[in-house]
């Protein structure tokens, strides 16, 4: 058997398409080609976010996904029609299976779609701070379909992209890293309330996370039921540990207001008992 006869031998034929020895070698070949290319970008791209720290790696990653997903398709079409098998076909042989598919996996293209937004938006980076549905978590990965957050008690969240385009979501690092909170606190009618803000301010700027810039400042917030009601600001760099900050300013609140006499109240209520003479 010659050359021409071997790569010309059919192993598969049908109505439709024919193997040959050729068409077999070269979509194996355009596979290897295929894979060959993409290991080359995926290097090149890491080489790129390690030489250069103001590459963004989310949007890097974003590129690299579509690219490899890209080259996929193509090397997979041309496998198809050198074995002979037409990709217009396929397309219109399978049109009821992809309007079945695409209504049950509609939430799938949806939080895909959603990741796209995110990678390339950049409203969501890696390492911010976000607060969504009351659970607060540093984000550690961005997907196409999903994004993982690492909770305060180290819990790894996996939340569909779609939840961050459709929710209400708080980014306490999307304007600055410094970010402003407060504790609150009440305390007896009567106190000095000099003294009580200077206090105040003295266990928030005594706090080593604690910004001296801007300054933390006291807010006479309320004539409360039973107190007087007031606020400490502080502004802080380290959102993700916050409520160890406050903890610890709660701590020393109390420990301040105790040394100077100040009392922290009760709630209080008064109850009126009405008598009826028996007649």
């Amino acid at each position: 058997m010659s050359f021409k006869e071997l790569i010309e031998y059919s192993l598969i034929s049908t109505d439709k398409f024919t193997i040959t020895v050729y068409s077999l070698v070269a979509t194996i070949l355009i596979l290897v080609i295929a894979r060959v290319i993409i290991g080359i970008i995926q290097k090149v791209f890491k080489r790129r976010i390690y030489s250069n720290k103001n590459i963004e790696i989310g949007k890097s990653h974003a590129i690299y996904q579509l690219i490899k997903y890209l080259l996929w398709v193509l090397a997979i079409v041309l496998s198809l029609e050198t074995i002979g098998i037409k990709i217009t076909f396929l397309l219109a042989g399978s049109a009821a299976l992809m309007v079945g598919l695409g209504l049950g996996l509609q939430q799938i293209f949806k939080d895909v779609v959603s990741g796209l937004f995110l990678l390339f938006e950049g409203n969501l980076k890696l390492n911010d701070i976000v607060e969504l549905d009351d659970e607060v978590g540093k984000v550690k990965e961005i997907n196409f379909r999903t994004t993982k957050i690492e909770s305060r008690d180290n819990i790894i969240l996996v939340i569909p992209n779609s939840k961050f385009i459709d929710g209400n979501v708080i980014n306490w690092s999307h304007i600055q890293k410094r970010t402003r909170f407060y504790v609150q606190v009440g305390v007896a009618y009567g106190s000095n309330v000099e003294l009580v803000e200077k206090i105040l301010k003295e266990c928030a700027t005594a706090h080593n996370d604690i910004s001296d810039k801007p300054a933390p400042f006291v807010r006479f917030h309320d004539f409360g039921s039973s107190s007087l009601d007031f606020q400490l600001f502080f502004w802080t760099d380290k959102a993700f540990e916050v409520e160890n900050i406050k903890s610890d300013l709660r701590f020393e609140i109390d420990k301040m207001f105790r040394k100077n006499n100040i009392q922290i109240p009760f709630p209080q209520r008064d109850v009126h008992i009405v008598q009826k003479s028996a007649t």
